[in-house]
C-alpha cells in the first residue's frame, strides 16, 4: 500500500531555543474545558451504547457543546447560586435503528452529568446546572459514507482535515502542565478543598526566567475572611515552589486580578468561574496533547466529541501525537515534527501526505518511515484506545 509520507530535517528554531516562550493550559473546570470534557464523554457513551446494541460504533459527531455562565452571590462561609449554569450540547448522531428509536439525547445528558458530578465537586447538578441536549440526525451525505465500510475494512475519512503534533515536550511546557495537574491533583483537593478545579497556568519563558501566572477559582466556604485568603493564597505558593519540576528561575503570580484594598478577590461557591458568567465553548481549550503551544504545530480542530472511527478531526491530531513520541523514544530523532492532512472519503490510513520533520544527528530515516508505515497500517484500531480513555482529549 503506497504510504504518502515524507520525512526531511526539522530546520527551524525550536521554542526553547528563543529567548521568548509562552504556553497555557486550562484545567479540568476551566469553561472551555468542560465543554470539551462533557463531548468527549458523551462520544464515548455513545459508542459504547452503538457497539452493545448493534455490535459496532455507528455515524456520531458530538464535538458542539456551549456553556453559559450563570449567576451566584459569593461570600465568606459559603454564597449562593442566583442563576444556574446551562450547558446546550449539540452535534449529530444516528437516533433511530428501523423502527426503534434510540434514547440518543438522554445518554448525552447522563454522561454530561455523571462528568460533572465526577470532576467538578462542589456544583450541585440539582439546582445549579441545566444540561440540555440537542443532537440531531446526522446528513445523509455523511451517514451514507460512513456506512461504506463494513466491520473490519478501514474507515473511510469522513472530512478533509489535518493535524499536527510534536514531541517531547520543553521545560516550560512540563512546568506548566504539571503546575496545573498538580492542583487539580486529589491530594491538593484533600489536603486544600479551598482550591477549585478552575485552574488556569500561563506560562511565559523569558531566556532563563520563567514566570508562572496562575488563576484559581477558591471555593468560598473554605474561606472565613479577606486575611485567611490572603495566608491561604501565600500556602499555595509555597507549595509550588516545593515541587520537584520548580527551578530556582521559576516565579508564580497567582490570582493577579485580587485586590486586597478593595477586597476584590477570586471566591466562587461552586470553584468554576462557570458559575458567574464566564463562558465555555469546545475546542477553545487545549489542544490534544493538553497544552496551548503557540509556538509549535497545532490545528484548529476540536479533538473532543468527533467520532473515533472515521473522524480524522481527532484521529490525525492523537495520531501524530503518537508518531512523533514513538521516533524519540525509539532514539531516532531528539525532536519531532507531523503533520497529517486527508481526503474526505478515502481510507483513513491512506493521509494524502504525512509530513514528518525530525531534528538529531544523522537521524534514521527508514527507521522512521518503518515506524510510520506501521503505525499508519494500526491507525483504524485507535477507536480502541480511545473509548477506553487511553488519551487525554482534553
Amino acid at each position: 500500500m503506497k504510504k504518502n509520507i515524507l520525512i526531511s530535517p526539522l530546520k527551524s528554531n525550536l521554542p526553547y531555543e528563543h529567548d521568548i516562550e509562552i504556553v497555557e493550559r486550562k484545567g479540568k473546570g476551566h469553561p472551555d474545558t468542560i465543554c470539551d470534557c462533557i463531548a468527549e464523554e458523551i462520544s464515548i457513551a455513545l459508542s459504547k451504547y452503538y457497539i452493545e446494541e448493534f455490535g459496532s460504533i455507528m455515524h456520531h459527531n458530538v464535538d458542539k457543546a456551549l456553556l453559559v455562565g450563570g449567576m451566584t452571590e459569593p461570600a465568606y462561609h459559603g454564597g449562593k447560586i442566583v442563576k444556574p449554569i446551562e450547558i446546550t450540547i449539540a452535534g449529530r448522531a444516528i437516533k433511530s435503528k428501523g423502527a426503534k428509536i434510540l434514547p440518543i439525547d438522554e445518554i448525552a445528558v447522563e454522561a454530561a452529568q455523571k462528568f460533572l458530578r465526577q470532576q467538578i465537586k462542589h456544583l450541585n447538578l440539582e439546582d445549579q446546572v441545566v444540561v440540555n441536549s440537542k443532537i440531531g440526525p446526522g446528513s445523509g451525505e455523511l451517514i451514507e459514507l460512513f456506512s461504506r465500510f463494513s466491520k473490519g475494512e478501514v474507515p473511510l475519512s469522513n472530512d478533509t482535515s489535518a493535524g499536527a503534533g510534536f514531541y517531547p515536550l520543553d521545560t516550560l511546557e512540563k512546568t506548566v502542565y504539571e503546575t496545573e495537574k498538580f492542583l487539580n491533583s486529589p491530594e491538593i483537593k484533600r489536603s486544600y478543598p479551598f482550591v477549585g478545579e478552575d485552574v488556569k497556568v500561563m506560562g511565559i519563558r523569558n531566556k532563563e526566567e520563567i514566570r508562572l501566572t496562575v488563576a484559581i477559582a477558591t471555593v468560598d466556604k473554605y474561606i472565613f475572611s479577606l486575611e485567611d485568603y490572603i495566608h491561604k493564597i501565600k500556602n499555595i505558593r509555597e507549595i509550588l515552589v516545593e515541587q520537584k519540576w520548580v527551578g530556582a528561575n521559576m516565579k508564580f503570580d497567582i490570582n493577579t486580578a485580587d485586590s486586597y484594598e478593595r477586597e476584590s478577590i477570586y471566591l466562587t461557591v461552586t470553584g468554576t468561574s462557570a458559575e458567574g458568567g464566564d463562558d465555555g465553548q469546545v475546542g477553545r481549550g487545549n489542544r490534544a496533547n493538553g497544552l496551548i503551544t503557540p509556538y509549535r504545530p497545532m490545528t484548529l480542530e476540536a479533538v473532543a466529541g468527533k467520532n473515533p472511527i472515521s473522524h480524522v478531526g481527532k484521529i490525525y491530531n492523537l495520531f501524530a501525537i503518537d508518531l512523533c513520541k514513538k521516533i524519540v523514544e525509539e532514539q531516532h530523532a531528539e525532536q519531532v515534527y507531523a503533520h497529517i492532512v486527508s481526503q474526505i472519503g478515502k481510507p483513513i490510513n491512506k493521509p494524502l501526505v504525512l509530513d514528518i520533520q525530525v531534528k538529531g544527528k544523522d537521524f534514521n530515516g527508514k527507521a522512521i518511515r518503518r515506524i510510520a508505515e506501521e503505525m499508519l497500517d494500526e491507525m483504524p484500531y485507535m477507536w480502541k484506545k480511545i473509548i477506553d480513555r487511553q488519551y487525554e482529549i482534553a
